[in-house]
C-alpha cells in the first residue's frame, strides 16, 4: 500500500476543498485587516503624542510672538488662559487728555509715562515710546513680550499696547505710590517709608527677582533693576518694571547683548569686561537695599567734575556696628532693632561686593529678609505689642 502524506486526499483529487479554501481565505483577510488595524491605530498613538509634544514645546518657547506680522493678541507662555491685546490708539490718547503734561507720571529714556483713565473709572499707566529707532523698537518688542509671558505680584501687569506710525505705547496698571525713587529721593525725602516698609519693600523685589532667576524657563536677567524701576501700590507693595533691557540667562545671549544699564547699578564685571549674569542684578539689588537704609543716592557729586558712589562712601561704616546707626536715614534712625539692622547692613554688603562668586544668590537674600519683615507685610517676624501700663488707682487721703 502506497504511503500517503497527511492532509493530501487519495482517489485524484489534489489541494482543499472549496469551502476549505473560503474559510483559509476569510482567516487570512482578517489576519491582515487586524494587522492593518493595528498599525492604523499605532500610527495615529504616535501622531498625537508627537502633535502633544510640539504644543507643549511651542507652549514653553521664550519666543512666541511674530513681531513682525501685525500687532495682534498676545498669548503667554507662563500663564494659561490670559493674553496681552492690543488696544485702540485714540482711545488712549483721549485717556491721557491727549497725553497731557498734566498726566505725566514720570519721564524715560525714550519717553513719558502718562496716567490714562480708562472705561468704567479705571486707571492705567501709558509709557508712550516716540521715534523708530531700532533701540526703541527692540525695547518696546522685549518688554511686551515678556511681560505677556510672566505673572508675579512683585512684577507690574501689563495691559496691553498699541503702535501708531512711530509711537509705540504699552499700558500698565497703574501703580498709586509711584516709585521707589521718588518716595526716598523726592520731596518727602521718605517720610512715608518706616523701617518696616522699607524691608517690605526690599522683600518684594528680591521675590520679584527670584521668579526671574529661578522660575522662568529660560531665566531672565532683568539687567536694569533700579529704585526708578520699583514701583509701589497703594498699600506699598513693590513691583519691578521696565524690563526693556531685559535677557534671557544663557551665554549665547549674555555675550551679544549691548551694554546697557544705570549708572551707580551696574556690577564692575559687566561694566569693566561685559560679563552678565544673574549675580548682575545681584549686585543692583545690593544698591537698593542701602538706598532703603542710607536714604542716599546711588551717585552722588561731591563737584561739578567729582563724584561719588554710595558704596565707595558706605562701605568702611557699613561693616563697623558703632558707626552703621550713625549713617542711618535720619527718617528711620533709632526705629529698628539693631540687631536688625546689622544683619540687614551685612546683606547689602555681600550684594555689592566686586567680585560675582561672592555675592549670594537671590534667593538666599531673599530667606535672609523674611525673618526681618512683619508677618502682616509677608515676612515671618512676630512684632510683640508692649501692654499699656496697669492704672492704679492713687491712694484716698
Amino acid at each position: 500500500m502506497a504511503a500517503f502524506s497527511p492532509g493530501i486526499e487519495v482517489g485524484g483529487k489534489h489541494g482543499m476543498g472549496s469551502n476549505e479554501k473560503l474559510l483559509v481565505a476569510l482567516i487570512a483577510a482578517s489576519t491582515a485587516m487586524g494587522a492593518i488595524i493595528l498599525f492604523l491605530l499605532c500610527f495615529w498613538v504616535y501622531h498625537r503624542k508627537h502633535i502633544n509634544k510640539s504644543k507643549e514645546k511651542r507652549s514653553h518657547s521664550s519666543v512666541p510672538f511674530p513681531f513682525l506680522g501685525k500687532y495682534n493678541t498676545f498669548k503667554t507662555s507662563y500663564r494659561k488662559g490670559s493674553a496681552a491685546t492690543t488696544m485702540d490708539y485714540n482711545v488712549l490718547e483721549s485717556a491721557t487728555n491727549n497725553f497731557s503734561e498734566s498726566e505725566i507720571l514720570g519721564k524715560g529714556g525714550f519717553g513719558c509715562v502718562y496716567k490714562a483713565t480708562l472705561e468704567e473709572n479705571l486707571c492705567a499707566a501709558v509709557k508712550r515710546l516716540e521715534g523708530g529707532t531700532s533701540d526703541a523698537i527692540k525695547e518696546f518688542e522685549t518688554e511686551v513680550e515678556l511681560l505677556s509671558n510672566i505673572q508675579h505680584p512683585n512684577i507690574i501687569s501689563l495691559l496691553g499696547c498699541s503702535v501708531h506710525a512711530e509711537t509705540r505705547l504699552i499700558v500698565y496698571e497703574l501703580m498709586q505710590n509711584g516709585s521707589l525713587e521718588t518716595q526716598l529721593h523726592g520731596p518727602s525725602r521718605g517720610s512715608a517709608l518706616t523701617w518696616n516698609l522699607r524691608m517690605k519693600i526690599a522683600l518684594d523685589v528680591a521675590r520679584g527677582l527670584e521668579y526671574l532667576h529661578d522660575y522662568c524657563h529660560p531665566p531672565i536677567i532683568h539687567r536694569d533693576l533700579k529704585s526708578s524701576n520699583i514701583l509701589l501700590d497703594s498699600n506699598f507693595n513693590a513691583k519691578l518694571s521696565d524690563f526693556g533691557l531685559a535677557v534671557p540667562d544663557g551665554a549665547q545671549n549674555r555675550n551679544n547683548v549691548k551694554l546697557s544699564g544705570t549708572l551707580g547699578y551696574v556690577a564692575p564685571e559687566y561694566l569693566l569686561d561685559g560679563k552678565l549674569t544673574d549675580k548682575s542684578d545681584v549686585y543692583a539689588f545690593g544698591i537698593v537695599l542701602l538706598e532703603l537704609l542710607l536714604g542716599r543716592k546711588p551717585v552722588e557729586k561731591l563737584s561739578p567734575s567729582k563724584c561719588q558712589s554710595i558704596v565707595t562712601w558706605a562701605m568702611p561704616q557699613l561693616t563697623d556696628k558703632s558707626k552703621l546707626p550713625n549713617i542711618v536715614d535720619p527718617v528711620i534712625i533709632n526705629t529698628m532693632d539693631l540687631k536688625h539692622l546689622y544683619q540687614v547692613a551685612a546683606v547689602a554688603v555681600l550684594c555689592v561686593q566686586p567680585e560675582p562668586s561672592y555675592r549670594p544668590l537671590i534667593t538666599d537674600v531673599l530667606h535672609s529678609l523674611i525673618p526681618l519683615v512683619p508677618m502682616e507685610l509677608g515676612g515671618t517676624l512676630r512684632l510683640v505689642k508692649l501692654a499699656p501700663p496697669a492704672f492704679i488707682p492713687k491712694p484716698s487721703n
